[in-house]
């Protein structure tokens, strides 16, 4: 409880107040319209999809190509529940983070046993089956899509979500367990000669990225009202892994800013036609020439944030910056 209230936790917090008390305030007041409150919210829900992929790929090392699958399967399943079981909106996208879960372990068992780019491959080929299954099952809509779910997901909603699932996966890389997938990813082999069970905590770092995939999916069919495969496709995930790289594999503070960056990216050039379609992808060519680990590596953001990124006290065997 001590260590809760510490002075930089309290910054913390107090900063996530303001920031809150101010978008909440801008959009009461109808300065921020309707289209832009939009765009905040699905960048609210990007930002719960970086930082969970980032547990499997930038801190277990374990490269994910299927996370739109398992954020389509939460969609689909919350949206589903709500629709036509009419349960509540919270219990309806755990159930759907959940059934995620339980397919990320049956994807995972197998295929994290081996080494190389096997998994790269085998969620790839996941993400493309659940499309194609969805696409043929009329009951969901199939290739038209699924409507009239209940837009439930509000900013305050997405907000929420999105700061318990930032606390929750940085508790975890600062547990022991988190330290453990950490030593996984600098040396596999050397891992297990020190006794831990690399398995065990690739799984659990898979699983845990499904569910918070899963639990954003359910988010994102809650806001929009309609969803249909093609809005989970291959492309989507490798958005979401260029969330993570473009902000740094290993650093949280890089997959929230750059979550949000890139999201109001395209928004922003949107005014300069086709030329957007050159800007945007020529942004990251340069960003990986002159900064090929991301904005923050592996390093994460202090107090200090209107300062240059210096090296600090080592803590969990991580540096910030």
């Amino acid at each position: 409880m001590k260590n809760l209230f510490n002075k930089k936790n309290i910054f913390i917090i107090v900063g996530v107040l303001i920031t809150y008390g101010v978008l909440f305030g801008l959009i009461s007041a109808n300065v921020i319209n309707s289209y832009y409150k939009g765009i905040i919210t699905f960048a609210l829900i990007n930002v719960i999809l970086a930082v969970s992929l980032n547990l499997i790929v930038g801190f277990t090392g374990q490269l994910c190509l299927g996370h739109a699958g398992f954020m389509s399967i939460g969609a689909y399943v919350s949206a589903i529940i709500t629709q036509k079981a009419h349960m509540p909106f919270v219990a309806s996208i755990l159930i759907g983070a959940v059934v995620a879960c339980i397919l990320a372990a049956l994807v995972g068992y197998p295929t994290l046993k081996l080494t190389g780019d096997y998994f790269a491959i085998t969620t790839l080929a996941f993400c493309q089956i659940i499309q194609i299954v969805i696409m043929n099952i009329d009951t969901v809509g199939g290739a038209r899509g699924l409507t009239g779910i209940p837009t439930k997901t509000t900013f305050t909603v997405a907000f929420i979500f999105m700061i318990a699932s930032i606390v929750i996966i940085k508790n975890i890389i600062n547990s022991s367990q988190g330290r453990a997938m950490l030593s996984i990813r600098e040396n596999e082999i050397a891992a297990e000669s020190m006794g831990i069970n690399a398995l065990k905590y690739k799984m659990m770092a898979f699983v845990i990225a499904a569910f918070f995939a899963g639990l954003a999916g359910g988010l994102y069919a809650h806001y929009s009202g309609y969803i249909k495969p093609d809005l989970f496709d291959f492309n989507k995930s490798i958005d979401y892994l260029t969330f993570v790289v473009f902000g740094g594999m290993g650093s949280l503070s890089g997959s929230i800013i750059s979550a949000i960056m890139l999201t109001f990216l395209p928004e922003l050039l949107r005014s300069m036609g086709d030329f957007r379609m050159v800007i945007y992808p020529l942004a990251l060519i340069l960003l990986m020439i002159f900064r090929p680990e991301g904005l923050f590596g592996d390093k994460e953001i202090s107090l200090k944030i209107f300062g240059k990124l210096i090296p600090s006290k080592k803590s969990d065997d991580r540096e910030e910056a």
